[in-house]
């Protein structure tokens, strides 16, 4: 019976799914497609890099330093080398000549420090998991195995863990330079005068902790060479980018040099990098002449996967006694780990535009210091920044409706851009082109239920309930879609922001779309597919798209940033509207008639009021054969394009979550959670939805589960996923989502970026409700992840009935004495490096 249940609940599932591919008018743009690359990835019949096996194919293991920080005194790979199946065992000295250092491609002020990274320690070690030794052998085992037999002596140095003691006088240093790598600050308007006379002034201090990201497919790297030329394939997010790098780092000609990005398990910004190992690869392949291979372990991941977040928030905000924000300031210490990677500098830079969120107000102030210290650098994790500044805004933005009494909702009405203003441009600069905070609040308050869920809070409250409810907010925006490449140049970023994409239609009618873009779940060729299809009317089934192959797409700034559909999508729409133009061309050399005489529409080209046509398949044949073309026009109809946006994109939206605390245990259940984003126009329902979906557990994974853990000599504590915790499925609610549609005005399309969002907003709206679950317990913040031990704590140290409100005196207004709240120290010594 249970197989016949099971049998029927299939069928009934292909037959939901078989509709979402039906028939539904006559544009592909907007459909729920299924995606085409699911087949082969939700089975795992498809090509990973740890899948790939060549012939006299080698193993790499690496040896990777036990101390946070030591000099390395002594290597001795002797004994490895005479173990079974051992090909080579290397330290770093036997590499220290060839190996380089890893690139750091955005030097964010002109005086930052960037340290000599090389990708195997020769001198000293400044991270536990920094690779000191390496040995390749016949198979995985026996390198792993020969690792033991290495050995090693270190002369121990002193930890450095703690960002602000980093900062102080006399800590130990983790570069000769010193701890600070650098001070950046950004201000607009009088922020001084703001404060002086503000009748309120909220001043909170929060923790961003260090987050491990966690890909479903950890990272790998096969490298390969035939004599003067190389392929690496690697579980990578930039294989254009790499291309670059590693020439730029091997001395390896670009022109030589091949990299191929396979189906990628994931990526969350843990592999937008240029990782130590994928050097390595290229420099043990060119030394022994053979192909290796390198699959790390979870546990080996969590050491040397570049960690997210760890951040230390100062947010002031000074507003009216009617709850209207006058101005913003922010000092950020942000860890930098023991190196500078790729783009570790600029990522809480990134964050720097969007502390004013939503808000319009009249002066702004980031300061931001970034602090070496003895472990794994920090770099990009899904929302770059993004996610740090929403936090900070909506925690505090909270904070200020307790102080006036106000409901949360209440108060950021009172401070958000109307859809009547734009575009708006903010306190930072920034052109918001489009959106319309209130219609997606609006619908996320139906949704949610939120006035009958406040009634049943107060009631709770009023019977001393052990279980209480408490409803969080947040709303947002992001800039996203990183690009235009003016702007990343004027921040100093080290590369654009353009994408390229190129059009082929083949002699058949079938189309291949080749894309500079470079997918790891988002499901590109399934939207690309839709894009071409309507651009060109042509079937959905009849295009391909190409991708991650610096060999077939010779060109791309690939994928982070929400930036594959409004950069890299748009690209696309470019490069099939020249198809049509050259199309069109020959199509009125066909029909005898003037070309601007010829439309196009639903896959035919026509003589304007007449029933003569060609479809487009039928012209592509005609270029093909090349029997009767128009003189000057090229045979074949293929067209390529580089776009380069004017703007970001901004995706904004308003999410609301109800948690139950049970104030004796201090566990913390999601009941529901609402999201209401507006990413635009959309190109696939379906994709959006689950992308929305990742994006609120991961964000939900932050708020309540996950945190990198160190001891006070920097070894890492959580290397296994028993220690770091992330959610499962078991630990989330059933998302309620909608959207609102406000096309962006900076592109064609008229799309946001969507998959960010949910990582962004979802942290801010979960700390919220467990914080306004405690408000009657006298608790303000409760640190990040809100564990039931950190919970039951806040609980027992808050004071109950207290109500936190401070507020200028009656009368006190102007006085140049505003009073202010100030939250408990996040680290007592916090230094911004600002003032």
């Amino acid at each position: 019976m249970t197989e016949q249940l099971d049998a029927g609940l299939v069928a009934e599932r292909i037959a939901e799914s078989d509709q979402l591919n039906a028939p539904s008018g006559d544009r592909e743009i907007g459909r729920a497609r299924r995606r085409k690359e699911d087949a082969r990835l939700v089975t795992g019949r498809t090509t990973w890099t740890d899948n790939i096996q060549l012939p006299g194919m080698l193993y790499v293991a690496f040896l990777r330093s036990p101390m946070a920080h030591a000099r390395i005194t002594r290597v001795d790979t002797s004994a490895a080398r005479a173990r079974p199946g051992v090909v080579a065992a290397l330290s770093g000295r036997d590499l220290a000549d060839e190996q380089g250092s890893l690139p750091c491609a955005w030097p964010v002020t002109e005086d930052i420090v960037i340290p000599d990274h090389p990708p195997m320690a020769v001198e000293e070690v400044r991270y536990v998991g920094e690779a000191v030794a390496c040995v390749v052998a016949t198979d995985r085992y026996a390198a792993a195995d020969a690792l033991e037999e290495i050995e090693v002596d270190y002369e121990p140095l002193e930890a450095v863990v703690d960002m602000t003691e980093a900062l102080a006088e006399g800590s130990p240093k983790v570069h000769e330079t010193g701890n600070r790598a650098f001070t950046w600050r950004f201000a607009q308007g009088d922020v001084g005068a703001a404060f002086r006379d503000a009748p309120v002034v909220v001043e909170r201090d929060y923790v961003q902790q260090r987050l491990i990201p966690t890909a479903m497919e950890p990272r790998a790297v096969v490298a390969t060479t035939d004599g003067d030329s190389f392929t690496l394939y690697s579980a990578t997010q930039i294989p254009h980018v790499l291309r670059v790098m590693l020439a730029m780092t091997t001395g390896i000609p670009e022109h030589r040099l091949r990299v191929v990005a396979p189906d990628v398990g994931g990526g969350f910004g843990s592999k937008l990098q240029v990782t130590a190992e994928e050097v390595l690869a290229l420099l043990l392949t060119r030394r022994i002449g053979r192909p290796v291979k390198w699959t790390e372990s979870r546990s080996e991941g969590n050491l040397t996967v570049h960690h997210g977040r760890d951040q230390l928030q100062r947010i002031r905000l000074a507003a009216e006694r009617d709850g209207r924000l006058r101005a913003v300031q922010v000092e950020l210490l942000a860890d930098m780990g023991a190196y500078l990677m790729l783009v570790t500098p600029g990522v809480p830079l990134l964050g720097a535009f969007m502390y004013n969120g939503i808000y319009k107000m009249d002066a702004y102030d980031f300061t931001c210091t970034g602090v070496f210290t003895t472990k794994m650098p920090t770099d990009a994790y899904r929302g770059a920044g993004r996610p740090e500044a929403t936090f900070a805004i909506e925690r505090a933005m909270d904070e200020l409706a307790h102080e006036l009494g106000l409901d949360p909702v209440e108060v950021r009405r009172r401070n958000w851009i109307t859809h009547e203003e734009f575009p708006y441009t903010t306190v930072c600069g920034l052109t918001y082109d489009s959106g319309n905070y209130e219609a997606a609040t609006d619908r996320a308050i139906e949704l949610f239920g939120y006035d009958a869920l406040r009634e049943e809070q107060a009631r709770r409250r009023a019977e001393g309930d052990p279980v209480q409810l408490g409803i969080g907010v947040s709303t947002f925006t992001e800039m996203c879609g990183l690009a235009p490449s003016r702007v990343l140049g004027s921040l100093s970023y080290g590369a654009g922001g353009w994408e390229h994409a190129s059009v082929r239609v083949l002699p058949t009618g079938k189309v291949e779309v080749v894309t500079g873009t470079s997918p790891h779940g988002q499901g590109h060729e399934t939207a690309w597919s839709q894009i071409a299809s309507d651009a060109l009317g042509v079937p959905f089934e009849d295009v391909s798209v190409l991708h991650g192959d610096t060999a077939i797409s010779h060109k791309g700034m690939d994928t982070y940033g929400s930036r594959s559909l409004v950069v890299g999508g748009v690209a696309v729409l470019s490069a099939c509207e020249k198809v049509k133009d050259r199309a069109r061309e020959l199509a009125a050399h066909m029909l005898e008639a003037s070309a601007e005489d010829v439309e196009f529409a639903d896959g035919s080209f026509r003589v304007r009021g007449t029933s003569q046509g060609r479809t487009i398949q039928e012209v592509a044949l005609a270029a093909f054969a090349a029997h009767d073309l128009p003189d000057g026009v090229e045979p074949g109809l293929d067209a390529e394009t580089t776009f380069d946006p004017d703007n970001f994109s901004f995706p904004h939206g308003t999410h609301l979550c109800a948690v139950e605390v049970d104030t004796e245990t201090g566990g913390t259940t999601i009941r529901s959670y609402v999201a209401v984003d507006d990413v635009g126009a959309v190109v696939n329902p379906l994709i959006v939805e689950g992308q929305v979906h990742g994006g609120i557990a991961q964000g939900i994974g932050q708020a309540l589960f996950e945190e990198a853990i160190h001891d006070a000599e920097g070894n890492l504590l959580t290397t296994t996923m028993a220690d770091y915790l992330i959610p499962t499925a078991l630990d989330l609610p059933e998302f309620v989502t909608d959207r609102t549609e406000t096309p962006a005005t900076s592109n064609p399309l008229g799309v946001k970026g969507v998959g960010e969002a949910g990582t962004i907003a979802s942290t801010p709206a979960v700390v919220n409700a467990v914080v306004d679950a405690l408000r009657p317990y006298g608790v303000r913040d409760v640190r990040m992840p809100c564990t039931p031990e950190r919970v039951w704590r806040a609980i027992n140290s808050g004071t109950p009935g207290a109500s936190g409100v401070s507020e200028a005196p009656e009368g006190s207004h102007g006085s140049g004495a505003p009073q202010s709240s100030q939250g408990s120290r996040a680290s007592e010594g916090f230094e911004g490096g600002g003032r």
